[in-house]
């Protein structure tokens, strides 16, 4: 009988062969064969079907993917995304199937699959398809694989009327191909794999919605549908998920710029164009003042550049080639040809090239609030967090090769500081570096890109800031550091970027001149802290439900009189406000009290100052909290400083217990 040695834990072990993973996992572990989903042969992701022949000497290591790991979740997923297109087809014989992959941080869902239906399918139909899968998934069918020839694998498509499934194999499948089953329905995939070993692993999914999608995000190509869904390994993880869900539809961003009329996207004008409505304007006014303060304080000059440039610059930079597709198309003026700026970085650029340079102006750190475009598809453009039209936080500094740790040491401090300033005090760093995928296309020197990794990761190490290495993600002309932030109900977001440049700095040719006397080039890092100001605004907006501090706060207090006999003097009240400096609003509507608090609770405003008859004969207000109710009556100034005193700190809780004064009465 052959032999094939194998490791799992420890020593290799001699087991017989040809055996299939799963019994070569009980002979070794039968506990962790029960758990097993799969397992990673060598490194490489199989089915607990995939058979181990005899090989001679080599040992065969052995990993097994299990629940509650992220490939696990990832595998679990894929295959529900099959259960649902298993499910489809049974109801709706002739649908003509896309992809369906696994999601794992996408808020709309865990996995989808885009099909062409006999007919357009609406949410209404959602509840009956989970339930075929339900009914699928309870007869234990299998998940099998089989590996046959392409012409074959063209054939079975083609007799099925799959053109696209036929396109994905003409494109990618080599002269043998993977088809998955799952027995007892009608369903086959072209698809590499794993699987779970069958559908009783399926347990906890559910649909979430419909959306519109493009054969491989072409609009020139079939419109398909995309049904998402979502699975975990238990009910309870699905009932959590669905929880914060919920969750993050009361927090949703859209609804509440409509509700508290801080922004909106009118179709008439463009998809993905965002109007700033006056309170949303002053959200963004604060937002700007702070990092603008920031900014100067930390050596930055503030600089404007225009918002179209020769499409020749693009070609230099390397856009066109590399970021084509995201860009608007170039028009023509005066027999010149311009493109709309996806990036402001060129333009720095110009800036930095506009006199000679010495080491000693180094580093000069140049900072603009730059509207750029991008050419979003529709269907992936999302209220504020994906547009088409933008303003970076953009900064570029240019500086020695000696001094480039101490820069990227002082974006990411300064990351860090503005996202604790605006509450968030969980990160996530990554480190995106480029990868071996000869579909990519970076620029550059593999030299060069070893050194600029080797100076972001010491920069990480030296601050002590754990990270993740992630391949693939770098810029196409450098390495980066990515910061994402964890909202209030734990979701991460993406926002800061410290990308290393050692790639514009030789195209377009830029020097300084060094101690030597001889031209030098420096390096540039790109950096962002917001990301963008809309998808900052944006988070901004679900992080605190809508209910900002004080200091971010449109309306920051309205004077609210019981009787109109009182309307002058609140309207002193609010006036005396504004002269300190507060967004102070009066509403003098003849209205009952209830309805006026009720309807500034629904705004979040965070203070209420109710005038009566009392208050206007003490020259007092009742104030009350947006977040705990009435707190008592206190005087015009002591309201004044203590607010005043919350906004100068950009305290993140408009308690005014502890801001300075007396305390209000019945404290």
């Amino acid at each position: 009988m052959s032999e094939i040695r194998v490791r799992l834990n420890g020593e290799a072990v001699s087991l017989p062969a040809p055996i299939t993973i799963v019994e070569a996992l009980r002979r070794l572990d039968r506990e962790l064969a029960n758990r097993a989903l799969a397992a990673k042969v060598n490194g490489r992701e199989v089915d607990l079907s995939y058979e181990l022949k005899p090989n001679g000497a080599e040992v065969v290591q052995i990993e097994p993917i299990l629940p509650q790991t992220d490939e696990g979740l990832a595998l679990l997923r894929h295959s529900t995304a099959h259960l649902l297109a298993a499910a489809v087809l049974d109801l709706f014989p002739g649908t003509k199937l896309g992809i369906g992959p696994a999601l794992l941080d996408d808020p709309r869902g865990g996995f989808f699959y885009d099909i062409i239906a006999p007919r357009p399918l609406t949410e209404e139909d959602l509840p009956a398809i989970e339930r075929r899968m339900r009914e699928i998934a309870k007869r234990n069918f299998a998940y099998r694989r089989e590996e046959i020839p392409k012409a074959e694998a063209l054939r079975i498509f083609a007799e099925r009327d799959e053109p696209l499934k036929c396109e994905l194999i003409e494109e990618k499948g080599g002269d043998v191909v993977s088809v998955y089953y799952i027995d007892g329905t009608p369903f086959i995939d072209f698809c590499t794999g794993p699987h779970v070993p069958d559908t009783s692993k399926l347990r906890a999914f559910k649909l979430l919605s419909i959306a519109g999608a493009y054969w491989k995000g072409d609009p020139s190509r079939p419109q398909m549908q995309r049904i998402y869904g979502i699975a975990f390994f238990t009910q309870e993880e699905l009932d959590e998920w669905l929880r914060r869900r919920e969750e993050a539809e009361r927090r949703d961003h859209r609804r509440l710029g409509r509700e508290l009329d801080l922004f909106s996207i009118q179709e008439e004008y463009g998809q993905g164009l965002i109007f700033w409505h006056p309170k949303g304007a002053i959200v963004r006014k604060e937002m700007e003042d702070y990092l603008r303060a920031e900014l100067l304080r930390r050596g930055y000059g503030l600089v404007f550049t225009p918002h179209i440039a020769k499409r020749e610059l693009w070609q230099r930079s390397g856009h066109e080639e590399n970021y084509a597709g995201s860009m608007f198309s170039p028009f023509e003026f005066e027999e010149v040809e311009y493109r709309l700026k996806p990036m402001n970085c060129p333009f720095h650029i110009g800036i930095y090239k506009s006199q000679q340079r010495s080491y000693r102006d180094l580093p000069l750190r140049y900072a603009e609030f730059g509207t750029v475009y991008r050419a979003e598809l529709s269907g992936v453009l999302h209220g504020l967090l994906r547009v088409r039209g933008f303003t970076q936080d953009d900064a570029h500094i240019f500086c020695t090769p000696e001094t480039v740790r101490e820069e990227v040491i002082g974006c990411v401090d300064f990351a860090f500081e503005v996202f604790r300033t605006f509450g968030f005090d969980k990160f996530r760093v990554e480190l995106s570096v480029r990868s071996d995928d000869q579909d990519k296309h970076y620029l550059g020197s593999p030299e060069d890109w070893a050194h600029a990794e080797a100076a972001l990761i010491e920069a990480l190490e030296e601050k002590g800031i754990q990270y993740e290495r992630i391949e693939g993600e770098a810029a196409f002309y450098g390495p980066k550091i990515d910061i994402k932030v964890e909202d209030a109900i734990g979701r991460l977001w993406q926002l800061s970027t410290i990308q290393l440049d050692f790639n514009l700095p030789e195209r377009f040719a830029l020097e300084y001149i060094g101690e030597d006397n001889r031209p030098h080039r420096p390096i540039m890092i790109h950096r962002a802290l917001f990301g963008s100001i809309e998808r900052f605004f944006g988070v901004l907006i679900e992080h605190y439900a809508g209910a900002f501090p004080l200091w971010l706060a449109p309306v920051q207090a309205i004077v609210l009189p019981i009787t109109d006999r009182v309307n002058d003097y609140a309207a002193r009240v609010a006036h005396a406000l504004r002269e300190a400096g507060l967004r102070v609003e009066a509403n003098l509507r003849s209205e009952k009290i209830g309805a006026k608090i009720r309807d500034a609770q629904l705004q979040k405003i965070p203070f209420m100052l109710i005038v009566g008859d009392r208050e206007a004969a003490s020259e007092q207000v009742a104030v009350r909290e947006r977040a705990r109710g009435d707190i008592g009556a206190m005087s015009i100034a002591d309201f004044k400083e203590r607010a005043r005193h919350l906004v100068q700190t950009r305290a993140l809780c408009n308690s005014l217990e502890g801001a300075g004064g007396a305390s209000p009465r019945g404290q």
